[in-house]
This record gives C-alpha cells, sequence and structure tokens, in this order.
C-alpha cells in the first residue's frame, strides 16, 4: 500500500517530487512563445517526465517509486473527475444537434478507425492502439490518461499516444487557418463552409481544446461564433469521453467472459471515474459554485493532470518502445487523414441536414 508505514515516506516525497515537476511545467507553459503555440503544461510534463525517466532516473531513491505511481494512477483519476468542471449541460444545448451530432460521429468513427488500423494493419498492441485512438477521438493528452486506467495497460503506451497526439495536434493548427483562408472562406458550393460551420468542424476534428482555442484566435477577423461554434463542441466531444470509457469497460468485460480470461467469473468493468466526471459536469451545469471559485478548481485541476502526465513520463524508458518501429506514426497519420477529410464531409453533410 501506497500510504502503509513503510513506504508512507516514499510516498509523501514521490509525490513532492512530481508536483515540483509539474509546477516547472507550468511556468512553462506560461512562457508566452509556449502559450502562443497552444502547447499545454500537460504535454511539457510528459516531456519532462520522459527526460527524466531516461537520463536521472538512478538518481533518486528507489522508495519515491510509490509516489510517482500513485501520482499516475490515484491523482489521474481525482483530477479527471474533476475535469467535469470545466463543462455544463447548457453547451453542450447551445450548440445544437448538429453540433453534438459532429461530435458523437467523429469520435466514435476514429476511435474504431485508429484501434483497427494500430492493432489490425500496423501490428501495435491492442492497448496502444486504442490509447492513441482514444487521444485523436476525444481530447488529446486528457482523453489517453483517461482511458489508460481503463485498458488497465503501462505507462510507457501513454506516453508514445501522446507523442502522437502532440504531433498531429500541433499540425493542426497550422494547417487549419491556412485552410480556411486559402480553400474553405473564399470558395463556393461544395467547399465553401459560413464561419459557424468552421467553427464545428474544428471543434469536431482537433486534438486538443488548447488547439481548438488557439485555431479561431489566428485567424484575422474571425467572428465570435466561429470560435464559440469551436470550443463548445469541442466540449462536448469531451463530454462523450464517459460514455465512451462505460462502453468499452462494458465490451472489455463481455470479451473476457467470452474468452474465459478470468477464472472464477468476470466482473464487470465500470470506469465509476467516468461517471463521477458527468455527475460533476452535472452539477457544474447547476451553476451553484461561483465562477471565480470554478476557476480556481480548474486551475488546481490542471495541476493534478499535469502532475499525472508527468508521472506517467517518469515511468516511460525508450527501450520499451523497440519493436513498434512507425506503426504508431502510420496509425495516428491515418487517423489524422480522417479527421481532416473525413471530419470536412461529415460537418458538411450534418449542418446541411440540420
Amino acid at each position: 500500500m501506497a500510504f502503509s508505514p513503510e513506504n508512507r515516506k516514499g510516498t509523501i516525497n514521490g509525490i513532492i517530487f512530481v508536483a515540483i515537476f509539474a509546477a516547472a511545467a507550468t511556468m512553462i507553459a506560461d512562457i508566452p512563445f509556449i502559450k502562443a503555440l497552444g502547447i499545454s503544461p500537460l504535454v511539457i510534463g510528459i516531456v519532462m517526465g520522459i527526460f527524466y525517466a531516461n537520463t536521472l532516473h538512478n538518481h533518486i531513491p528507489s522508495e519515491w517509486g510509490t509516489g510517482i505511481t500513485f501520482s499516475a494512477k490515484k491523482i489521474l483519476r481525482f483530477a479527471i473527475v474533476f475535469y467535469g468542471f470545466r463543462l455544463t449541460f447548457q453547451q453542450i444545448m447551445d450548440v445544437g444537434v448538429e453540433g453534438f451530432l459532429v461530435s458523437l460521429i467523429m469520435l466514435s468513427t476514429t476511435f474504431l478507425l485508429g484501434t483497427w488500423l494500430g492493432h489490425k494493419i500496423f501490428k501495435m498492441e491492442e492497448d496502444t492502439s486504442m490509447l492513441t485512438a482514444a487521444g485523436a477521438a476525444v481530447c488529446g493528452a486528457a482523453a489517453v490518461l483517461a482511458t489508460e486506467p481503463v485498458l488497465k495497460s503501462e505507462g510507457y503506451k501513454a506516453a508514445i499516444a501522446v507523442s502522437m497526439v502532440v504531433l498531429f495536434g500541433t499540425v493542426s493548427m497550422f494547417l487549419y487557418p491556412v485552410l480556411y483562408a486559402s480553400i474553405i472562406e473564399p470558395a463556393t458550393g461544395l467547399l465553401h463552409m459560413t464561419p459557424q460551420q468552421f467553427g464545428i468542424y474544428v471543434g469536431g476534428t482537433i486534438h486538443e481544446v488548447a488547439q481548438v482555442v488557439a485555431v479561431p484566435a489566428s485567424i484575422p477577423g474571425a467572428p465570435v461564433d466561429m470560435a464559440n461554434s469551436a470550443v463548445i463542441v469541442k466540449m462536448t466531444r469531451v463530454i462523450l469521453i464517459a460514455p465512451m470509457l462505460i462502453v468499452l469497460g462494458i465490451w472489455l468485460s463481455m470479451r473476457a467472459k467470452k474468452t474465459g480470461a478470468e477464472a472464477g467469473g468476470v466482473k464487470l468493468v465500470i470506469p465509476w471515474f467516468a461517471v463521477y466526471f458527468i455527475g460533476m459536469a452535472g452539477f457544474n451545469s447547476l451553476h451553484l459554485v461561483p465562477e471565480n471559485i470554478v476557476g480556481v478548481i480548474n486551475q488546481i485541476d490542471t495541476f493534478l493532470l499535469t502532475m499525472a502526465m508527468t508521472a506517467l513520463g517518469m515511468g516511460t524508458i525508450f527501450s520499451k518502445f523497440k519493436g513498434l518501429g512507425m506503426a504508431p506514426l502510420y496509425t495516428a497519420l491515418g487517423m489524422f487523414a480522417w479527421l481532416v477529410i473525413g471530419g470536412f464531409v461529415v460537418t458538411k453533410a450534418v449542418t446541411a441536414i440540420f
């Protein structure tokens, strides 16, 4: 046990050690140049953690490992629950049926495509394929963190998935404004999109929340409804992670039962932190907590997520990546192509109907 008498001191020291790294990542993310790129402290945290894991990890007491593991597992679940304070059910209703449908279609198709490409076509481990798919389908690094405990996978697999999110999410930030300026905005007919449609397209297909915010902000003269639509659709995708994880947990249990993988019966795997996440979003929808307090909660939650991401990075040793080759890159590239091209088609089709 992490806080048993013999482990308590090492666990606390390990947590403090992770928190120091997370604080540094937070300060780096606030540097104007880094902030302008939309790079979140979560991403910086895992990069710092990976650097530590492959250079200095033998220079701290091994007893601190329980604290690092606690940060990557327990603090992670706690932070995901309180991520619900970033959402309200009213936001989902504001974007309408079209925004919800685009979110649902893109989430489900991207997750299924990424899992199939990674596992069946490029022969990656199923856990790595699902984590990579979750990051692209939902909300980047936070989705990888939320999916990891459901799969009970090793930390380095989450690091692979996050690296793909960082790569193609960053490409998206530069690609989408160019698309809007050179193809979508001046065109007529099939390629034309209204600002609101483009906002739905951005929110339904780009990886990280920060990246979604950055795209409309980088388009000169972008109307407010573009940015609002993008953010609300993106947050709809975020809240859909809870039912996705519940369905995934049920499917894993059914598959285990069918194959007889667990002796003595199979327990239903329900990620309760995902259920609590929905409950927290519902509570936030009542607006009982003042906005300034919600802002503080979200800042603390971002720090806790950064700690969890940093701790995952600290468990990532490059030697574990041997044998993967280019499979993660090819899988992420396939999903990226679907998000950009398929997402455009889906957005146009759905908004045309509604």
